[in-house]
């Protein structure tokens, strides 16, 4: 959590390997290796997920196409065509999307919650181990809140980490994190439970706002 420019998205898109970041020095250690040496795909294919703010529109592309083309990108196995169907199936029905979704073109005509919703179905499908989800709850009605809330407490178990970046408290009365972690000007300031995103609705980010020493517990 943190305000606005206090660096969890660049943060977010670092970890991914977006071509804007340049890191300069340190390291991000995941499963033994610095992902940070390694191009995009490569650490996708370590199991790494990013769900995007602003998910963008690829017109004449279907959401299933788009899904089996991923799937097959990140996974040491083709999935066959018949496989991935029923795979696909699967995962929209157990976050009760209807079968006409599949067949629309990514995000082209979609509201805010069926972009974030198709975010999600991405999550379901892919089934990575660490998946870091941006403000996906940025413009979303308290409808579509809930529906994409669902998604993700139905997707979370003991083989998948979830990493939820948002500025709101709301978010997280229908995803109870473990850990809050408190950002500004691109450290962590401050860390404790669940209890910390309700001091924070509460009072703000103010007594933060000048912090530049280490970390809180």
């Amino acid at each position: 959590m943190g305000p606005n420019g206090s660096g969890k998205s660049t943060l977010a898109y670092t970890l991914m390997g977006h071509p804007r970041y340049t890191v300069d020095k340190g390291e991000a250690i995941y499963k033994g290796q610095n992902i940070l040496e390694l191009p995009p795909d490569e650490r996708a294919k370590l199991g790494l997920f990013l769900s995007f703010q602003y998910p963008q529109e690829i017109p004449g592309v279907s959401v299933s196409n788009f899904l089996r083309t991923a799937l097959n990108s990140v996974k040491p196995n083709k999935v066959s065509v018949p496989d991935f169907v029923k795979l696909l199936k699967e995962k929209m029905k157990l976050l009760k999307i209807d079968d006409t979704f599949s067949r629309r073109y990514l995000n082209e005509g979609f509201s805010g919650g069926e972009k974030k919703r198709a975010e999600i179905l991405q999550l379901a499908v892919l089934q990575p181990d660490m998946a870091i989800l941006d403000e996906t709850d940025s413009g979303l009605d308290i409808d579509s809140l809930k529906v994409v809330a669902e998604g993700v407490n139905t997707l979370i178990g003991p083989n998948v980490g979830i990493l939820v970046i948002t500025h709101y408290q709301r978010l997280l009365n229908y995803i109870k994190p473990d850990k809050v972690h408190v950002m500004m000007n691109g450290k962590i300031v401050k860390s404790g439970g669940k209890e910390l995103a309700e001091e924070l609705e509460a009072h703000g980010y103010k007594e933060y706002e000048e912090f530049e020493g280490e970390v809180k517990a």
